[in-house]
């Protein structure tokens, strides 16, 4: 490999994991994957049956309803493509089944809201993740992501429960946070090569195989749910699959996943309204505050952001 070539392939991280100031197309689009993924938590809420088939019914779902996509409209990007490629989409697979195998355990093993404050750390892991790959990261950048994470703390209302039990729980919600950061940054790679959907099917598929595989191992049913669960199963499917992670997969490759990160950490506030409209679950004290915060350390990581690049990464 010669010398210019060898730096280009040693710098691909770096670049796929900068910290990138959003268009308004880029705008737009997460703020309708915010909208789809607040809907998440509240109707899962909703459901009878275990987390595990929730997540595995989601994944394949937002699969399969892809592919056609895939086939009919973008069947050109395939061209060329080797298996080798499509390796950093099943590794993003693989973190994402591992982020919702070790986060939703934590949720019945220690307080729901010291498990969703310590879920919304992705952003930090990912920006660690690109800041030893080489990518500089400016102060306001770090200011912003600790700003945004505490401002997800007041809202969840953390409170402390010392217990073995709970400290465990803590454990996997902190690694269902590092699993997430793992795949967005998986997920940036692919996407430098690959086109949204051929990513999202790959990804996709690998998360529901591994999670249809857990299922197995821990003796949870996939199948006999109630005709409202189904429906609420596929609610949860075009809303937090389809607009929620598909829509922000799409701009990915120019915003950068530690953007991504803090896009997601808006479903907290997000998801609090939801809540109050669909279980008439009233904020706590502290949520305005929060919210306050979260949006701030957002603005403050965005304008730090270096612009996107001119050119895009087909779709």
């Amino acid at each position: 490999m010669s010398e210019p070539a060898a730096t280009l392939q040693q710098n691909r991280p770096a670049q796929a994991w900068a910290v990138h100031r959003p268009g308004g197309r880029d705008v737009a689009l997460m703020a309708v994957a915010v909208v789809g993924v607040s809907f998440s938590g509240p109707l899962t809420a909703l459901v009878a049956t275990s987390f595990l088939a929730i997540a595995f019914w989601r994944n394949a779902a937002g699969a399969a309803l892809l592919l056609p996509v895939l086939l009919l409209r973008e069947r050109s990007t395939l061209t060329g493509l080797r298996a080798r490629q499509l390796t950093s989409s099943v590794v993003a697979g693989l973190f994402l089944a591992a982020h919702f195998a070790a986060w939703l355990p934590s949720l019945s093993m220690t307080t729901v809201a010291a498990s969703t404050a310590l879920v919304t750390t992705t952003p930090i892991w990912t920006a660690l993740a690109a800041r030893f790959s080489g990518v500089h990261l400016p102060a306001a950048v770090w200011w912003g992501l600790g700003l945004a994470v505490f401002g997800a703390a007041l809202i969840a209302g953390v409170d402390v429960t010392v217990s073995w039990r709970a400290l465990a729980g803590d454990g996997l919600a902190l690694l269902g946070a590092i699993c997430a950061g793992g795949y967005m940054l998986a997920g940036a790679r692919a996407r430098q090569r690959l086109s949204t959907s051929a990513y999202a099917v790959v990804c996709y598929s690998t998360c529901a195989v591994a999670l249809a595989v857990a299922a197995v191992v821990a003796d949870v049913p996939l199948t006999g749910f109630s005709a409202r669960d189904w429906w609420l199963i596929a609610a949860i499917t075009f809303c937090a699959q389809l607009l929620g992670h598909t829509l922000l997969n799409l701009v990915l490759s120019t915003v950068g996943p530690t953007v991504v990160g803090l896009a997601i950490l808006l479903e907290v506030p997000g998801a609090l309204l939801v809540a109050l409209v669909l279980l008439d679950q009233v904020p706590p004290l502290l949520a305005v505050p929060g919210m306050v915060a979260v949006v701030i350390g957002v603005a403050l990581v965005v304008r730090a952001g270096r612009p996107s690049p001119v050119v895009e990464p087909v779709t």
